[in-house]
């Protein structure tokens, strides 16, 4: 059998990480920064510390507000500093 008639392997499809966090800034356009924390142990106390990154996050629609509970996916570079975009809003902020 010669090279050009094997079949060729599908390519792979790249799973999108996925981070749940609370927007805390929607003062740009179409842009949120979402701040997401997470618990890790600390090597020495083994005691629970938490963690946060803020995230720059496209908002096509801009429907989301401070406060609000967001689930972000991995996107292209959209900007300098924007890597992510809004998937879903889990819960709207109370007031």
């Amino acid at each position: 059998m010669n090279e050009e008639t094997q079949p060729q392997p599908a390519p792979a499809v790249r799973s999108r990480r996925t981070l749940q966090g609370v927007v805390v800034s929607d003062k740009m356009d179409k842009t949120v920064v979402v701040k997401v924390t997470r618990q890790v142990m600390h090597t020495r106390y083994k005691k629970f510390v938490r963690h946060s990154t803020r995230y720059k996050a496209h908002d096509e629609t801009s429907v989301c507000g401070e406060g609000d509970l967001v689930t972000i996916v991995e996107s292209r570079p959209l900007s300098k500093q924007k890597r992510w975009r809004v998937q879903s809003i889990d819960r709207k902020a109370v007031g």
